[in-house]
Formats: structure tokens, C-alpha cells, sequence
């Protein structure tokens, strides 16, 4: 039996495991949930609701890092995972904790009146924007010359951030940001792991 993947198409956390999945070439059943309408058999495996899940070899794999750090056990033929540990830590640490909760500030305003929208943007470009570009206009990548896990983890963060106000972002001074960005948005994992797929039913 195939390993079995919930998923979500537009999430970020669902976006990076599907990329290392399928950069290690693992193949899956892959089952698209409805956000308001979660299917039973993800709830019984995985009763927080949220994607990702993957259910393999009779295990739950419930955060999006874990089946990434899965993934890459299995196959990693560009050496995605050889990087200096406690350099990736601190970045994915930004991204997924202070990083994502401005995030959701940012693209739902609705959710937060009591905050400027203007302040919010301003506080993600010194915590996020800023430092990848300082390190981004002297290594091709966040962790050196070639990607890593770590640039997978985070391009889903960046590329959501970016579609809030697609102008205000390109007005951003930030063209090592842009272009690896559009390296990401370009490439054929992507874009690979973007199809469509009809909501799984039980």
C-alpha cells in the first residue's frame, strides 16, 4: 500500500511535504480535504485537524517537518539535509513561530482591527525580509550555494506573504528575495506538486 497523504492544496505546511516527497520520489495516495468538511479517516489518524497527515507503514506522521526530515531518511540525492543544524533551526524557528504569526495578521486584517496593517508589514520585513536578503546577495540559497530543506520549508511562508499585496511586494527593495522567490515559483518540483485534485470523500 501506498503511504497516504492529507492534504491541502494552498497550505504552506501541506505545500513543503508534498516538495520533499516528492523530491525523494516517494510516491502517495494523496487525499485533498475540504477545509469545513474534514474527513473522518484524517480525524481518527490525526485528531488536530490540520494538515499535513501522512499514515505509513501503520505510523502517523502529523507536522509538515517531520515528514520532510521522513522523506529525506528515505532519498536525498542532492543532499538537501546536509547543512549546519543550529543554522537551520534558527530560521525555521523565525519562519514557523514569530514569521507565520505576522503572516496571519498581514493576510487577514479582518482578523486583528486593533492592528495596523502598515505596522504588521513593517515588523515582517525587519524580522524575515531583511536577514534572507543581507544572506541571499552573497549565497544563492539560505543555507549556501546550493538549496536545502530549509529553503523548501520556508518558499511557501514567502510566496503567501508576497501574494497578500502583490504590488506592496514588488515595491519591496529586496531582489535577492524576488529572484529566489521566482526560483522556487519556476521550478519544476513546484509546479509538480500543484495539481488540482477532487475533495477526498469517506
Amino acid at each position: 500500500m501506498l503511504p497516504i497523504l492529507y492534504s491541502y492544496r494552498r497550505c504552506p505546511y501541506a505545500m513543503r511535504a508534498r516538495m520533499a516527497l516528492k523530491y525523494a520520489g516517494i510516491q502517495v495516495e494523496h487525499r485533498e480535504i475540504v477545509l469545513r468538511n474534514k474527513p473522518q479517516s484524517m480525524l481518527l489518524l490525526s485528531p488536530k485537524g490540520t494538515v499535513p497527515v501522512l499514515c505509513v507503514d501503520g505510523f502517523i506522521l502529523e507536522q509538515s517537518l517531520d515528514i520532510m526530515r521522513w522523506a529525506l531518511t528515505r532519498s536525498d540525492p542532492d543532499e538537501w539535509a546536509a547543512v549546519d543544524e543550529s543554522m537551520a533551526q534558527a530560521w525555521i524557528e523565525k519562519n514557523d513561530g514569530p514569521f507565520k504569526s505576522l503572516l496571519d495578521q498581514y493576510k487577514y486584517p479582518n482578523r486583528f482591527p486593533e492592528l495596523a496593517q502598515e505596522g504588521v508589514l513593517a515588523q515582517a520585513i525587519e524580522l524575515m525580509l531583511k536577514p534572507m536578503e543581507l544572506t541571499l546577495q552573497s549565497n544563492q540559497f539560505l543555507m549556501g550555494s546550493k538549496m536545502a530543506w530549509v529553503d523548501v520549508a520556508i518558499f511557501p511562508f514567502i510566496r503567501q506573504f508576497s501574494m497578500v499585496s502583490p504590488q506592496k511586494f514588488a515595491d519591496l527593495p529586496f531582489p535577492s528575495v524576488k529572484k529566489w522567490l521566482d526560483h522556487h515559483l519556476q521550478s519544476e518540483l513546484f509546479n509538480s506538486v500543484m495539481d488540482q485534485y477532487p475533495a477526498w470523500i469517506d
